[in-house]
Order: structure tokens, then sequence, then C-alpha cells
């Protein structure tokens, strides 16, 4: 049976990526494709109950632990990723391990060969955007700053990792555009993808 694809979402903070996951799922079960919305961190487990705690300020942790907390809340949701997935049901995801790489190894002392060490392996996705802003006018949008990451120094750090994790899977979107004109773009290009000869079993990140 035909797999479905692993499309995911990246960017800074406030780029617009939750806003275009939603939109990408509405437009693809519209044209009667099964599709299905995710995000990482996925708050709703233990593990990401404590990680939402930590985003928001409520508690400290030791960055290392923090990383492969991230790391696994990816790795607790795989089983549920790939039922989907071989069901036929295109997964878009807002966040992935890029975002855990790109985050930690913004921090001092962290490099992104260790960062990315605990995710080799997870599902590769077929598909990924990135939402490209520029970071002063993230800094404008609203409820920046509310959470941990949200300053425009780290942001920066951020996206010059982004910039080294990039590979022939990525397109860049420019997220200045307007909401609809960025969700045309995406919805073209995912299309192609959805729509096309997808191997199974998938292809394991950084591998």
């Amino acid at each position: 049976m035909r797999r479905g694809a692993l499309i995911v979402f990246e960017g800074c903070d406030r780029a617009g990526k939750s806003t275009q996951c939603r939109k990408l799922v509405e437009a693809l079960q519209a044209k009667g494709k099964a599709a299905e919305a995710m995000r990482f961190p996925d708050r709703t487990t233990v593990i990401g109950k404590t990680i939402g705690s930590y985003l928001e300020k409520k508690m400290e942790m030791q960055d290392n632990a923090v990383h492969l907390l991230f790391s696994a809340n990816r790795w607790e949701l795989v089983p549920y990723m790939q039922k989907l997935l071989n069901q036929g049901t295109t997964l878009v995801v807002d966040r992935y391990a890029y975002s855990g790489v790109a985050f930690t190894a913004a921090k001092q002392g962290f490099d992104l060969h260790w960062c990315k060490q605990p995710d080799v392996g997870l599902p590769k996705p077929d598909l990924v955007f990135f939402l490209d802003i520029n970071l002063e006018e993230a800094e404008q949008r609203d409820d920046f700053g509310e959470e941990r990451y949200e300053s425009t120094l780290f942001q920066k750090k951020v996206k010059d990792n982004y910039d080294q994790l990039k590979e022939s899977t990525w397109e860049f979107l420019d997220a200045s555009q307007s909401i609809e004109d960025i969700h045309c773009s995406a919805l073209d290009i995912a299309e192609d993808i959805v729509d096309g000869e997808l191997c199974t079993p998938m292809e394991k990140l950084w591998i």
C-alpha cells in the first residue's frame, strides 16, 4: 500500500509555522487526501507536559537533559506516526528534530554533532518547508518573548544553525509574504510530493 508523506514546517519562532501547517492540512483534506497535523513538542504526553513547563519558564532544567527530553518526545510518537503513514495518511508536522538541534546548539557549550545524535534514526521527512523570516519582523509579532527562547540574539544563532542543517529536501519560503501567498506556494510543492511515488519503508534521519 502506498504510504503517506511526512512533511515538516521549520523556522525560527513566530515565523508562522502553526498557521501554515493547519492551512496545508485543511487544503489537502478538501482535495480528498488523508492528512493530519502534528506538532513537536507534543505537550499532551507526560514528557511533553514537562517540556511545556520548562518552555513556559515555570521550571528550570539542565540543558543536556532538556535536549534529551525533546528527543524522547519525538521518539515516543514514532509508532503512531508510522501507523498513520503506512495507512496512507500524510502527516504535516509543526517542528521536528531540526528544531531540537538548532535550538540546543545555539546554547553555550553545544555543537551540532552532539545535538543530532539522539534523533538519528527517526523517520526522515519527505519534504521540509523552512519559513524564512527577518528576525526583527518576528520580534514585532504577537506574543514574541513569552517563551524561553524568544529573544532576537538567540534566534539569530538558531537561524545560523538551520543554515547548516538544510538538505536537498528543504524548500525555503519567504515568511514575510501574506499568509495566503505562503500557503499557495507550500500547497503547490506539497501536492507534488503527496501525489508522487513514496518509497516504503521510509528513509531514516541522518543515517
